[in-house]
């Protein structure tokens, strides 16, 4: 599967961005989907997952409450909402297709990655 994604960009501290994650090819439907990002300095780490089903989804503390993944299986899509940024938030983000469960946060799982996305929030 082919990832795509997009919305990034610089909001302040408080404000909100969505990001998408377009994917082509048939066997999308069939992937667990996640959002991860680094931030500069830092190591790639899981943000939120979402089961094929679009009915489970996991997140990191850091963001639970605050961000929501959703998936759009008609349309291919994968979003990422994110509210009440944090300058801490800021890195880049990439979607990623997982070759296993949503609930496995193991980077060895991911199958295909979108290019990243930038998220700046400023303080």
């Amino acid at each position: 599967v082919q990832l795509q994604a997009s919305g990034g960009g610089m909001v302040q501290a408080g404000g909100s961005l969505r990001l998408s994650c377009a994917a082509s090819g048939r066997t999308f439907s069939n992937y667990a989907m996640g959002w991860l990002r680094q931030a500069p300095g830092k190591e790639r780490e899981f943000v939120a997952t979402i089961s094929w089903t679009g009915g489970s989804t996991s997140y990191a503390d850091s963001v639970k409450g605050r961000f929501t993944i959703s998936r759009d299986k008609a349309k291919n899509m994968v979003s990422l909402q994110m509210n009440s940024l944090k300058p801490e938030d800021t890195a880049v983000y990439y979607c990623a297709a997982l070759r296993g469960r949503w609930f496995k946060w193991d980077l060895s799982e991911i199958d295909s990655w979108g290019q990243g996305t930038l998220v700046t929030v400023s303080s």
